[in-house]
């Protein structure tokens, strides 16, 4: 029993990781809070599902296709909506109001027209869904395989902000967006990159989910909340503490499923969340006033 629930945990929090690693970035890197981050998934999910029943292309071969697409639907949200922002806030704590209220109205914009085009009903495929047994456990293929994306994904982005100089670049804005213009840093270059960069690990999130979940044009709304958590949780613009937050997040809605009831999962996710922000509001990861 224990065995199942941590390794279906761990499977579960590998999707969740991925979903907030690109919120991280956008939030952390642009101060942009992007509420239409789950319509932007959801997009890349539809888009994966019609190449895979409509072309017959492997989710695994639409993956950077669609990633690509998402780098460049996030350049150009970022250019066409995001920079006007940018420039009237003058830097300030209003960027933040703003790209709130921006980016609600972009949820509602997106998900009519993915109810337009795809309907309400529930979509999903069949593609590798075969149980492969791990420890003596029984887990989906494609669970898998989502599960490596994400560690993959996680751990070269971990290395890339670590050890080279665009990572150097990108925390730097993260940490001093104000003092990173003094040493010839475009902040608002590197906005963009993050931004566009978060867009597309939207859309590998979305083309993840799309392999073993069924989903609505509606659904968006719930995936921008898990991220959110996990952002808030593993502290702001904190990639480690992202990937940290999602496992555990996936690990705890795992065992309250199993071993207690599977209605009150939501109910345990937001109670953490409740008792992470008052104990410790600056994230588990975050540092301290921040």
């Amino acid at each position: 029993m224990l065995t199942t629930t941590l390794i279906l945990g761990l499977v579960l929090g590998g999707t969740y990781a991925l979903l907030a690693l690109g919120l991280t970035l956008q939030y952390g890197i642009a101060r942009i809070m992007n509420l239409a981050y789950g319509e932007l998934t959801l997009v890349a999910a539809f888009v994966v599902v019609f190449l895979f029943l409509g072309m017959g292309l492997s989710p695994l071969l639409a993956l950077p296709l669609v990633a690509a697409g998402g780098y460049g639907a996030g350049w150009l949200l970022y250019q066409v909506m995001m920079r006007p922002l940018v420039a009237r806030s003058g830097g300030g704590g209003r960027l933040e109001v703003d790209s709130i209220l921006a980016t609600f109205g972009l949820l509602f914009l997106i998900q009519g027209v993915l109810l337009l085009v795809f309907g309400a009903n529930f979509t999903s495929i069949s593609y590798l869904d075969r149980g492969v047994s791990v420890l003596g456990v029984s887990v989906a293929l494609n669970r898998l395989i989502a599960f490596g994306i994400c560690v993959a994904v996680g751990a070269a982005l971990v290395v890339a902000l670590r050890t080279t100089r665009w990572g150097l670049i990108m925390r730097a804005v993260a940490l001093t967006p104000g003092s990173a213009p003094l040493v010839g840093i475009d902040v608002n270059r590197v906005a963009r990159q993050g931004f566009a960069l978060g867009a597309a690990l939207a859309a590998v999130a979305g083309a993840s989910i799309s392999m073993y979940q069924t989903f609505s044009a509606t659904a968006g709304v719930v995936f921008t909340m898990k991220a959110l958590v996990i952002v808030i949780m593993g502290g702001v613009g904190n990639v480690r503490g992202a990937l940290v937050a999602g496992f555990g997040l996936g690990l705890i809605e795992t065992f309250v499923a199993t071993a207690i009831d599977p209605g009150l999962t939501l109910a345990a996710t937001y109670g953490i969340f409740l008792l992470v922000l008052l104990w410790r509001p600056q994230g588990l990861f975050g540092a301290p006033g921040r």
